[in-house]
């Protein structure tokens, strides 16, 4: 179910919007509902990479586990040749 909700913008971002909505010929309602629900998709994967780096930072303390810089390139370079190689293998 849907809710209203009141956003307060200045007469220039409104005039855009309004304009990107004449455009597109959509509603300007729809182009701020796409637009907080694109941002908010964004920010939730933002926080979902940071959450997992800080895993991953946290893991590598309590482990030493990990693999080389070199190791990663090389192994991201054979993508798609024929020579492809497996990821490298976590050490310590």
């Amino acid at each position: 179910m849907a809710t209203a909700t009141s956003i307060k913008l200045d007469d220039e971002l409104k005039g855009r919007v309004r304009h990107l909505a004449e455009a597109r010929r959509r509603t300007s309602h729809w182009i701020m509902r796409e637009a907080i629900a694109q941002y908010v998709e964004r920010e939730e994967k933002r926080e979902a990479l940071k959450r997992d780096m800080l895993d991953a930072w946290e893991a590598f303390q309590a482990t030493g586990q990990h693999a080389t810089a070199e190791e990663v390139d090389k192994w991201l370079e054979s993508w798609g040749t024929e020579d492809e190689l497996p990821a490298p293998a976590c050490h310590e």
